[in-house]
C-alpha cells in the first residue's frame, strides 16, 4: 500500500513535507523529523471521532520515555487546508496529563457543517519541534441538509497472529466517506487465548505489568487477561501501533461503541464469564480500569465538554457509564448508537445450572403454553419432560447418590470441597428432571434407584435447552435449544416484569424511543454492538443425524440480541407500531456477514476485521465436542453453514460465515445501498501491507445489497 514510488503516495508525501515549512519557522520550531512519517514521539499517530455539524473530537497520545512521569504540553493546529496556510485554530497550551498515559482528547468548537478539515499536533523538546502526521477529519452536515451520506461500519480487531487487511483494502479504495462506524471490540482483552486466538506469528500482545494481569487456564492453554489500567492501555497503544489503522483512523473520523472485549469476554455488567459459573466474577474495578483506557484512547466526548480539552475523570463511569448517544447528519440520517453491555441482565441460563433443575414447573410451564396449538401443548407431555421433588423423603436415596456425582464432577471442574458442597447444596435439590437424574443414576451404577416417569407432573429443565454438563458455554450462551428457550425466555420475561431482557435499562431505553419516534429524518439506522440476524441450525429434518437429542432447533449464540428473544420481538414490533419508517439495524460481534429482515426490519451485520470467522470457530467446537469433519452435525452446522442458516431463517437474504472485511453504506433520500467488502478468513495471517496492492485487491469480492421498503435484496 506504501509504495513510495507510486505517485499518488509521493505526492501525499511532497504535501506534508510542504506543510512544515508553511510558517516560516524560527530555531525554537525546527522539525525533528518529516512529518509525513510522525514524529516518534507520536507512536499511535492520531485519530478524530464524533463529528457533529459544528464539533469533532481530536485524540492524541505523545510518549517521551526521559519525562515518563510528567505532564507535557502539547500544541493543535486546526485548518481547513491540508498546507494549513490558515488556522482556524491554533492551541500552544494543551496538557497531555501523565495520569492519562499522555493521552488526549480534545473538543473543537464552532466549526463548519460538512467541511473537512486537517489537523496536527506538535510537541516541543530541546528547542524542537516535533510533529504528528496531518490527520484528516470532516464534520457532519446541518440538520435539514438534502445530502447523501456515506460511511462504513465494521467490528472485531483482534491483533494476535492477525493482519489488518481489511483496513488496508478500504485505504485503497480512497472512498469519500463522512465517518466510519466502529461497533466494538476495538481490542482484545486477551493475550493468546488458544480457544480463539492465535498463538504464532510476528503479532503478539504483551502486558507491561503481567503481574498485575489475570492468569487464566493452564499449561499449553494458559494466557493472561487485562486487568489493571496499565493492562488495558498496553492493549489500545499495541492494537493503535498497527500501520493500516492509524492511516484510517487519520483520514477518517470514527464513531465507537464497545462490545464485550473492551473489557471482558462475553460479560455483562461488571461481570466477567470465564469461570462459566464456577466463581462469582463480579469485577468492578477491573471494569473501571477498562473503561478508563477506553475512554483514554477512544475519540468520544461521555461528558458533554463545551469545548477545550475533555476530562477524562469528569466521563461517567459504571454503573453511571453513558456512551449510547445519536447523530444528525442532514435530512436523510439519524444515527443512534447504543450500548448493549453496560445495562444488560446476565444470561437467561446460568452457566452453572445442573442440567436437571427444573427451570419452569407444571405451573409456569402451563402458563407458558397457553394459546399454543394442541400439537405443541401434547409434546410437553410426553415422559421426557417428567419430574419429581427431590427434596420428598420418598428420593432420599437418589438425592445422596446424585450430590455425590455432583460433588465429584464440580471438584473435577476445579472447585475446592467447600465450594462445591456450596454449589450441591444450590443445585442439587427441589424440582429435577427424570429425563436427566435417571441417565446420572445408571451412570452412576445405581438402576434399581432410577424413577418412573409415570404419573409425575411435566415441567421444563435446563437440560431440555441443551445443557448437558457443570459450568459450560454449550446449552447456557452458545447451541441453546430454541423452542424450549423461547418457551422459558417468554416465562420469565412475563414473571419479571420485562427485566429479564431489560437489554437497555431504563434511561438507554427511554432516550431509544424518544429518539426514534420522533426523528423526521428519513433513515434512523441503530448501531448494535450484537447481531440482531437469527443464527439458527434447523436440524429437526436431518433424518441422517442419529442422536435425536440433535434433530432440534438450536440458536448458536444467546450472547447476541437471539439470547433476549422476548425483547428483540416486542422492540422491533413496538417501531412498526409506532409508525417508525425506514429503521435499520447495524451490527457486528459474531464474526460473520448477514443481512436480513427480522420481525419486519431489516439488519445488516458486518464481519470482523480479523476475528476468527464463526465459521471457523464452530468448527474447533464441534471437532472438541467429538464429531468428525464428515458427521452429519458437522457438515449441518460448519461446512454448509450458510444453508443451514438461510434455510432455517426466511428472513436472512445473504450469510458468508468465513470472511473478513468491511461494510460500506450509502444513504439516499429513496434508498440505502450497504456494499460488503470480503476477503476469505484463510487470508488474516498474511501481512499483505508488504506486497502489492493488486495482490489483497484480487482476494476482496464487494456484494451489494439494497434496503427499500422495509427489505433488503440484492441491487
Amino acid at each position: 500500500m506504501f509504495n513510495p514510488f507510486k505517485r499518488r503516495t509521493f505526492l501525499q508525501a511532497v504535501v506534508a513535507v510542504a506543510a512544515t515549512t508553511t510558517f516560516g519557522c524560527s530555531d525554537s520550531d525546527a522539525e525533528t523529523s518529516d512529518p509525513s512519517a510522525g514524529s516518534p514521539f507520536f507512536p499511535q499517530s492520531l485519530a478524530s471521532g464524533d463529528p457533529r455539524p459544528d464539533s469533532v473530537i481530536l485524540w492524541v497520545r505523545v510518549e517521551d520515555a526521559a519525562r515518563a512521569s510528567a505532564d507535557l504540553t502539547l500544541r493543535l493546529e486546526v485548518s481547513t487546508t491540508q498546507d494549513f496556510a490558515s488556522l482556524v485554530l491554533d492551541k500552544k497550551d494543551l496538557t497531555a496529563q501523565a495520569a492519562h498515559d499522555h493521552a488526549v482528547k480534545v473538543k473543537v468548537t464552532g466549526l463548519s457543517p460538512r467541511t473537512t478539515y486537517y489537523y496536527r499536533f506538535s510537541y516541543e523538546k530541546d528547542g524542537q519541534k516535533n510533529t504528528t502526521r496531518v490527520g484528516r477529519t470532516r464534520t457532519a452536515p446541518a440538520a435539514g441538509d438534502d445530502v447523501s451520506v456515506k460511511f462504513v461500519f465494521a467490528s472485531c480487531q483482534d491483533f494476535i497472529g492477525r493482519y489488518y487487511n481489511a483496513w488496508q483494502r478500504l485505504l485503497q479504495l480512497d472512498a469519500d466517506l463522512d465517518f466510519v462506524v466502529f461497533l466494538g471490540d476495538y481490542v482484545y482483552e486477551t493475550t493468546g487465548d488458544t480457544s480463539f486466538q492465535s498463538s504464532g506469528g510476528g503479532r503478539s500482545v504483551r502486558f507491561s505489568e503481567p503481574e498485575g494481569a489475570l492468569a487464566q487456564g493452564t499449561g499449553l492453554t494458559a494466557f493472561l487477561a487485562a486487568n489493571t489500567v496499565s493492562n488495558y492501555r498496553d492493549l489500545y497503544k499495541t492494537v493503535r501501533s498497527d500501520r493500516q489503522l492509524q492511516a484510517v483512523h487519520e483520514r477518517y473520523p470514527f464513531i465507537i461503541t464497545w462490545d464485550d472485549h473492551e473489557f471482558s469476554d462475553d460479560c455483562w455488567k461488571d461481570v466477567a464469564t470465564y469461570e462459566d459459573g464456577k466463581r462469582d466474577e463480579t469485577q468492578l474495578e477491573r471494569k473501571h480500569n477498562a473503561e478508563q483506557a477506553f475512554l483514554e484512547y477512544i475519540p468520544l466526548d461521555t461528558a458533554q465538554t463545551a469545548d477545550g480539552v475533555v476530562d477524562v475523570d469528569a466521563e461517567p463511569r459504571f454503573p453511571n457509564t453513558r456512551i449510547y448517544r445519536d447523530f444528525e447528519y442532514g435530512r436523510h440520517l439519524k444515527l443512534l448508537v447504543t450500548d448493549y453491555r453496560s445495562y444488560r441482565p446476565d444470561h437467561l441460563i446460568p452457566e452453572d445450572a445442573w442440567p436437571g433443575s427444573v427451570a419452569l414447573d407444571e405451573t409456569l410451564l402451563g402458563a407458558g403454553l397457553q394459546g399454543q396449538p394442541d400439537a405443541v401443548k401434547q409434546v410437553f407431555q410426553a415422559d421426557t419432560f417428567a419430574y419429581v421433588n427431590l427434596d420428598d423423603a420418598a428420593y432420599a436415596a437418589q438425592k445422596q447418590v446424585l450430590q455425590g456425582v455432583y460433588l465429584k464432577q464440580a471438584k473435577d471442574a476445579g472447585l475446592t470441597d467447600a465450594e462445591a458442597a456450596q454449589k450441591a447444596g444450590t443445585w442439587v435439590k427441589g424440582p429435577v428432571a427424570l429425563f436427566y437424574v435417571n441417565q446420572v443414576l445408571q451412570a452412576a451404577g445405581y438402576a434399581a434407584l432410577v424413577i418412573p416417569p409415570a404419573g409425575k407432573p411435566r415441567g421444563l429443565a435446563y437440560v431440555h435447552m441443551g445443557k448437558s454438563s457443570l459450568f459450560n458455554i454449550q446449552g447456557s450462551r452458545y447451541v441453546v435449544v430454541k423452542d424450549t428457550f423461547d418457551l422459558f425466555a417468554g416465562v420469565k420475561y412475563q414473571l419479571s416484569a420485562g427485566k429479564s431482557e431489560d437489554v437497555f435499562g431504563p434511561d438507554q431505553e427511554a432516550w431509544f424511543n424518544q429518539t426514534l419516534t420522533t426523528a423526521t429524518n428519513t433513515w434512523k439506522m441503530v448501531v448494535s454492538s450484537t447481531s440482531l440476524s437469527a443464527l439458527i441450525w434447523d436440524l429437526r429434518a436431518k433424518s441422517d443425524i442419529a442422536d435425536p437429542s440433535l434433530r432440534q432447533r438450536f440458536y448458536f449464540s444467546v450472547d447476541q440480541w437471539d439470547g433476549f428473544p422476548t425483547k428483540k420481538k416486542v422492540m422491533l414490533n413496538t417501531l412498526k407500531a409506532k409508525g417508525v419508517q425506514n429503521a435499520l439495524f447495524l451490527s457486528g460481534d459474531i464474526h460473520a456477514s448477514f443481512a436480513s429482515v427480522e420481525e419486519g426490519v431489516p439488519t445488516l451485520t458486518a464481519p470482523g476485521i480479523t476475528s476468527g470467522s464463526i465459521k471457523s470457530l464452530a468448527g474447533l467446537a464441534l471437532l472438541g465436542a467429538g464429531y468428525a469433519s464428515g458427521a452429519p452435525v458437522y457438515q449441518y452446522a460448519v461446512a454448509n453453514m450458510e444453508k443451514t442458516l438461510k434455510d432455517s431463517n426466511a428472513g436472512l437474504r445473504f450469510a458468508d460465515t468465513d470472511s473478513h472485511g468491511f461494510v460500506m453504506v450509502e444513504v439516499k433520500a429513496d434508498e440505502t445501498l450497504a456494499t460488503f467488502h470480503l476477503i476469505p478468513a484463510a487470508e488474516v495471517a498474511k501481512d499483505y501491507s508488504k506486497r502489492d496492492d493488486s495482490e489483497l485487491e484480487a482476494k476482496f469480492k464487494a456484494t451489494t445489497f439494497r434496503v427499500k421498503n422495509s427489505d433488503i435484496q440484492p441491487a
